[in-house]
This record gives C-alpha cells, sequence and structure tokens, in this order.
C-alpha cells in the first residue's frame, strides 16, 4: 500500500534470520512507497508518475528470504524522494536555491541525467519538482534518510562479515521492459551486474547465471545495468566482500501500466528463494577473503 503521511513509520527494515544458513544479505533499496505529504506537494506529477521509478514489489518478493536463513533489507522511502544507490551528494545544483556545499559532485553522469540523490526526474525523464528546492532541503534528507540506512547496511555487512569471514550482498532491483531507445535491443528476464567483474568473486554471477537459466530464465550481464552505487561501493571480493546486482525485468511479474502483480508473481518469488539456496550452496572458501598473490 502506498502511504503518504509526513514520514514513514519507519525509514527502513533490517531482518536478521533467527539461523543464518549463509552469509548473504538480500537489499531493496529502490521499491519504497511510502511519500512524504510536502513531496507530493512540491511535485508537478501525480503519484502515479512518481511510481514510475519504484521497483515495485522487489521488497514483497524478499521478505521471505528470512525463513530461509538470510538477512533482507527493504528501504520504505521511494527513490525519487531520496537515492541511496547514488553517492551521498550527487546533487543537480539547476534544482536547488542558494550554493551546494564544495563537496557535492555536481558534474556524474547521473546527476546530469536528472538521477542524482535528490532526483530531478522520474524514470521516463519527467521533471519531478515545480520550483527550486532549498539546499536545507537536500542537505536533510541525505542525513535523516541516506546517511543512516548506510550506516545501518554497513553494520550488518561488518557483523557478517566478521561472523563467517565473507558476505555476499545481492542488490535486488527491477527493469522496465523495454528501453527509452529503440534501437536497444529486447531486454532479457534477468540482468546480473558485478561491475563488469569488479565487485564480487566470478562464481557468484556465474552460479545466478546458471541457476536461472535452468529454471527457463533468458539471462544477461552488465547491459544496460552494471551495478550502481551500492555494488560499487561494497563489492571488494579480495577481502571476502561481495556484491552483485540483480534486475529483474517488470513485464515477468507485474502488469507494468496497472502496476499490478500478474499471476506469476508467486512462481517468481518461488524461483528467487531457489536461487536463494543456490547461491548459499556457494562454498566459502571460495569467496575469500584472499592474500594477494607473491610478487
Amino acid at each position: 500500500m502506498t502511504r503518504s503521511d509526513d514520514e514513514p513509520s519507519s525509514p527502513f527494515e533490517i531482518i536478521e534470520p533467527a539461523s543464518w544458513r549463509a552469509p548473504i544479505i538480500f537489499n531493496s533499496p529502490h521499491s519504497g512507497a511510502a511519500y512524504p505529504r510536502a513531496f507530493l506537494d512540491a511535485s508537478r506529477i501525480d503519484l502515479g508518475t512518481l511510481r514510475r521509478s519504484e521497483d515495485s514489489f522487489m521488497d514483497e518478493m524478499i521478505e521471505g528470504l528470512t525463513s530461509e536463513g538470510f538477512a533482507v533489507v527493504r528501504v520504505h522511502f521511494p527513490r525519487s524522494f531520496v537515492d541511496v544507490n547514488r553517492e551521498p551528494y550527487e546533487l543537480d545544483p539547476r534544482m536547488f536555491d542558494g550554493r551546494l556545499p564544495s563537496f557535492a559532485n555536481t558534474r556524474s553522469m547521473r546527476v546530469a541525467g536528472g538521477l542524482g540523490t535528490i532526483p530531478r526526474v522520474v524514470g521516463d525523464g519527467q521533471e519531478i519538482y515545480r520550483d527550486r528546492l532549498s539546499v536545507e532541503d537536500a542537505l536533510q534528507r541525505i542525513e535523516s534518510l541516506y546517511k543512516p540506512y548506510h550506516r545501518a547496511l554497513r553494520r550488518l555487512i561488518g557483523s557478517v562479515h566478521e561472523r563467517f569471514g565473507a558476505v555476499v550482498l545481492v542488490d535486488c532491483h527491477s527493469m522496465p521492459s523495454t528501453g527509452i531507445s529503440r534501437d536497444e535491443p529486447r531486454r532479457p528476464d534477468v540482468v546480473i551486474g558485478d561491475r563488469y567483474g569488479t565487485s564480487c568473486a566470478a562464481q557468484l554471477p556465474q552460479t545466478i547465471e546458471e541457476a536461472l537459466t535452468a529454471m527457463g530464465y533468458t539471462v544477461g550481464r552488465n547491459k544496460p545495468y552494471a551495478g550502481g552505487f551500492i555494488t560499487e561501493h561494497y563489492g571488494n571480493p579480495a577481502s571476502g566482500l561481495h556484491a552483485v546486482q540483480i534486475e529483474l525485468n517488470r513485464a515477468i511479474y507485474m502488469d507494468e501500466r496497472r502496476r499490478e502483480r500478474t499471476e506469476r508473481f508467486a512462481q517468481i518469488t518461488a524461483d528467487f528463494a531457489a536461487l536463494a539456496r543456490a547461491i548459499a550452496a556457494v562454498p566459502l572458501t571460495m569467496l575469500g577473503p584472499f592474500e594477494a598473490a607473491a610478487e
């Protein structure tokens, strides 16, 4: 259900299993649907249009994985309000009254596309705000939502890594079934992002691809999504810290226009749980930490 209260009851939640099956954390950073009333009032577009940026229902798809022995992290605020899959200060100066701090990254490709930490547009390119925002508003969102989320995620990753010697963060997203460009080829059912082999051990995307292919899904790697800030920032395979992004094609589990689950949703959810078990079967010895090779 979409909320429109002044503040979500909790910005995000972390649910750890009663008994860990494997050191795996499933994270859904973009499926939040708790829209602050002031945000809706400031928007020039309606709620339905804002929701096009959501990874709708991904949080529901992974919520049952705690009973399988895995941790689950779910963000409740919408990515169109604050996007935690960005650097902390990727900000577009065109959006604000006043001068941004000198440490803000105003020149990234994501800022240029309107999709910074405080997005300027929704996924299909429509401008969100009627008027410019105050710099103080942006910084407050980052302090109250973005930073607490990343602090909590770092603590969780650190504790799991300390306990097991390795940790796998699976960043769960969904993608539109078609791209903006007509020249883009048909998207597969799933795209695995590992930052072109740099964010996790090679065995992880290989295991994911083999498991999904055996279930009948078409699978791609790194195009058009190689993984965002979370995958890049938390992946350090030499230290036993692995991050991999999974993008599900929305058409396989939902009606994109009506934003409703289809009859395949239950099966896709069950298949995702089977995928989690396949990842858990990867031996910890293959996940490090690894000593640097001798010179």
